[in-house]
């Protein structure tokens, strides 16, 4: 292979002899390598040999190999299916281009591909892959969101079973050929990262921001599958993008599987809440149940048409020592599972910069359910000191055009006073502007509530549950109380009565 390079390619492949001496996985993070060691790393390593399927902004990661030199080590073909007619041709008609199904039909037929020509030939030392991408790129006469996925899938060794990992991207660059810029090296290190990393997966995660910046890309989700990754959750590789700032949000199901907002939100009616769910109450369920309702009848649409999100912020997971544990993550994503719920981590503590997020993925209405104690510093003017506008600027972003905030009554533990939208104290210089919010309909008391578990807080129920009081049962919805109790979540102790 090496003779086949020519004068320049013996130089670089002197080079990568050098890098290869070493396993890629002994490098320290602080000195990662760049973006030509990355793919003259792969085409010099003999076992690698596959397909580039890519589509909407260039060959922009395949480059990256024909440039470094060695590419016909690694590379069986190359492909850009541009015209849909074509592409809808060899990977079958698909609704949106730029999408996951559409990927995926690439991914699937272009590796299938590699296996009928090739193994017989050459499969006993050979791991085959394909990486693909589907991407619409800042173009001439578009301004649309600038986005796209990508994928790889894979086999670790000769003969193995395969691999995937597909991520949704979106190139934050002014300029096009910045974007493709980007998408180049972002591919590159996701094929390196799979290859020499897929058994330390959040490092994996972690490489894939090498040579670019959270100003360039946003990885807003990622899910590993497969024989190599048969051990990994997702939802912990969801939590890891937001730690690392690739993206400010992730979401998963109650099921476990990562969604893209735009794929799930996409021009629906969104409501949210915002929680601990350190354990999930019957007041957290009595607050979705009722603001949805509510929602579902104001906006003359059926109750299934609503999408409900239970959002974790990333402020809300940091322990005292201002770290994230992930079993204690992993507790709560588990009692939202069993409420069949749907999980947002995010790093929006502000909730104007969470509804311009959710406005991205959707035209539709959009709703956030919260207590009235919660809505005491919603109305501080302290939190807006960095906005140029102040609380005005906050909450003309907040409360755009069909944005509701939904309020639950709070019953005072020690007065013992019920508090509503009508009766909340307001600072004297914000109860016009309060006042108008209200008459407005953006600020909205809630009717149909429970008041039996008004008395209801999340500390007390994770303290009695630590205490091993058993009353505690009768504050949650007796599926969190049986997985609690099975799986020995939040210090609870078998054995209770």
């Amino acid at each position: 292979m090496l003779a086949c390079m020519g004068g320049r390619g013996v130089a670089q492949a002197g080079e990568a002899v050098q890098v290869m001496a070493s396993n890629p996985r002994d490098f320290p993070r602080t000195d990662r390598l760049d973006t030509h060691r990355k793919a003259l790393y792969i085409n010099l390593d003999e076992r690698r040999y596959g397909t580039f399927a890519e589509i909407g902004a260039g060959q922009e990661v395949a480059r990256w190999f024909f440039r470094v030199g060695g590419a016909a080590g690694t590379i069986a073909k190359s492909i850009s299916a541009y015209d849909m007619a074509v592409s809808d041709a060899i990977y079958g008609h698909a609704e949106r281009y730029v999408s996951r199904e559409r990927l995926q039909r690439m991914l699937d037929y272009e590796h299938n591909k590699n296996l009928t020509r090739l193994s017989a030939a050459r499969g006993d030392t050979t791991a085959f892959f394909t990486f693909g991408d589907t991407v619409a790129a800042k173009g001439y006469h578009s301004a649309n969101d600038c986005h796209g996925w990508m994928g790889l899938k894979f086999q670790s060794r000769p003969r193995d079973n395969e691999s995937q990992i597909v991520l949704h991207v979106r190139m934050l660059d002014p300029e096009a050929q910045l974007q493709q810029e980007a998408l180049g090296i972002a591919g590159v290190n996701l094929l390196y990262g799979a290859f020499f990393l897929h058994h330390e997966p959040e490092l994996l995660v972690e490489s894939l921001l090498d040579n670019l910046s959270t100003q360039r890309i946003e990885i807003d989700m990622i899910e590993f599958s497969g024989i190599e990754f048969r051990h990994v959750d997702n939802r912990l590789m969801s939590l890891k993008l937001v730690q690392l700032g690739l993206s400010k949000a992730a979401m998963f199901s109650a099921t476990g599987e990562v969604l893209q907002a735009s794929e799930v939100l996409h021009k629906k009616p969104v409501l949210v809440e915002r929680g601990t769910f350190r354990p999930v109450t019957k007041v957290n369920i009595d607050m979705l149940q009722s603001a949805h309702a509510s929602f579902a009848r104001s906006l003359a649409v059926p109750n299934d048409a609503v999408v409900e999100l239970a959002e974790i912020t990333m402020r809300n997971l940091l322990t005292e020592q201002g770290e994230v544990d992930p079993r204690d993550f992993l507790a709560r994503a588990d009692v939202l599972a069993a409420a069949g719920k749907t999980v947002l981590i995010s790093d929006y503590f502000e909730y104007y910069r969470l509804v311009t997020y959710l406005r991205r993925s959707t035209a539709g209405a959009i709703a956030i359910v919260l207590g009235a104690g919660s809505l005491i510093p919603l109305l501080d003017e302290k939190y807006y000191a960095d906005l140029g506008g102040g609380i005005l600027e906050a909450f003309g972003q907040l409360f755009q055009k069909n944005v509701t905030v939904f309020v639950y009554p709070w019953l005072d533990p020690a007065s013992k006073k019920l508090n509503t939208v009508a009766n909340l104290e307001v600072a004297p210089e914000l109860r016009k502007l309060y006042g108008y919010l209200v008459e407005r309909g953006s600020i909205v008391q809630l009717e149909n509530y429970n008041p039996d578990i008004l008395h209801i807080f999340t500390p007390d129920v994770l303290r009695r549950i630590k205490e091993n009081d058993a009353s505690w049962e009768t504050m949650v919805p007796k599926e969190i109380a049986e997985v609690i109790k099975r799986r020995g979540f939040f210090d609870y102790q078998p054995g209770q009565s």
